[in-house]
This record gives C-alpha cells, sequence and structure tokens, in this order.
C-alpha cells in the first residue's frame, strides 16, 4: 500500500495507474466528500489513446445511476450528430467523455432542468486528466458550460453566435449545441445547424481518428 496526493492510501496496483491513482484523488477530494458518503461515483471516460474529448455538463439523474456518461436521449442525438457508433463513443482509445463535473448537480430551480455544474471542479480536474492523454486531436464543447469554461469568447457571445462562428476555434475545438430534446425550439429556429454544423463536425471527427 502506498499513499495518494490526498493523503489517502491506494493499492499497489493503482499506485501504478495514473488514471486510477487520479480517480481515487478525485473520489476522496473533500468538496466530493458528501457525494462519496452517498455511494456516488464520478461519471467520466478517459484513456491515455483517446483522440477526441467531449466536455459536456454534468451527468444527469440517469447517467449517475448507471456510471454511463450520455445515457440518456441527449447521448444517442449526440452520436448521431457525430456519426459514430456507441461502441465507438463508449471506448477510452476513441472519446474521452468528461463533464465540467463529474457528478450530477441535481435538480434546477423549480424542477426545470438540471443545476450547473460546480463552479472550480473542472478547472482543478480536467488538466491532470488532459496531461495524461497527449493523444487528444479535437475537443468537442457541448453547451454553454463547456464553451464558457473553455472559450473566453463565449462569455460575451450567446450560444448561437458561438456555434454559429465554430470555424473561428478549429482545428482544436469544436463548439456545440447541447443536444438535449429541450432545446428543439432551438433547433427550429436555427436549421443551419443540422444542415451545415453536423457534417462539419462529422469530417473533424474523421480526421481526428485517421
Amino acid at each position: 500500500m502506498t499513499e495518494s496526493i490526498s493523503g489517502e492510501p491506494v493499492r499497489s496496483g493503482q499506485a501504478s495507474d495514473p488514471f486510477a491513482l487520479l480517480h481515487h484523488d478525485l473520489i476522496h477530494d473533500a468538496t466530493n466528500n458528501a457525494l462519496r458518503e452517498h455511494g456516488l461515483e464520478p461519471v467520466y471516460t478517459a484513456g491515455p489513446a483517446a483522440r477526441v474529448a467531449v466536455i459536456g455538463q454534468a451527468p444527469g439523474r440517469r447517467a449517475q445511476a448507471s456510471g454511463v456518461p450520455w445515457d440518456d436521449a441527449s447521448g444517442a442525438t449526440l452520436m448521431q450528430w457525430l456519426g459514430v457508433t456507441e461502441t465507438e463513443f463508449r471506448d477510452p482509445g476513441i472519446f474521452a467523455l468528461l463533464p465540467m463535473d463529474f457528478y450530477y448537480p441535481g435538480p434546477g430551480r423549480g424542477g426545470s432542468g438540471d443545476a450547473p455544474p460546480r463552479r472550480g471542479f473542472a478547472a482543478r480536474w480536467h488538466p491532470p486528466l488532459f496531461a495524461l492523454m497527449p493523444e487528444i486531436r479535437l475537443t468537442l464543447l457541448v453547451g454553454r458550460y463547456a464553451q464558457q469554461g473553455y472559450l473566453p469568447i463565449a462569455s460575451a457571445e450567446t450560444l448561437t453566435n458561438t456555434v454559429r462562428n465554430y470555424q473561428q476555434f478549429l482545428p482544436e475545438r469544436f463548439p456545440l449545441v447541447h443536444p438535449s430534446p429541450l432545446n428543439f425550439r432551438w433547433h427550429a429556429r436555427n436549421p443551419w445547424f443540422v444542415k451545415d454544423v453536423v457534417e462539419d463536425v462529422r469530417q473533424h471527427i474523421d480526421t481526428a481518428l485517421r
């Protein structure tokens, strides 16, 4: 047995695996104590050979229960947009699925949607994970929270303008609207997204995976 940077004991097998060690430290971080005590696990996937990172909002209630990122209708739509199979999407050797918070944040105010991801979570845990994934070639920023966290310009722009002008962030980053069914009105007002952006993101996915 040895100790991690959190001071908690780690099994010898974990000590040789940087992803397992980071996972252990994440779970035992003081800010996650209450979640750990309720038996909740962080919901994300990452691997050293991943080529594409998908940065989303936070796992929903269903994903938190199953432990599977994007385990809902939004995930099905996202896979369709990207032109990949579920097997490909869930392969950590291809995709890293990293929400802005790895735990379900609870219901939003008034029962409308989910609460926002915790501030500071992504800033603390994303960098060490990305440091372990040198093969990432493309990062998809899905939704407003991801875009505000990774694109300084997004704070001063509407989501529509950020997504419409996605080409200025290429080739490293590609902003997308969130595929939630609740965004059906947005899609009705912006048919250019499916017509133009979806086709382009598929091409960039294909390039990143070659």
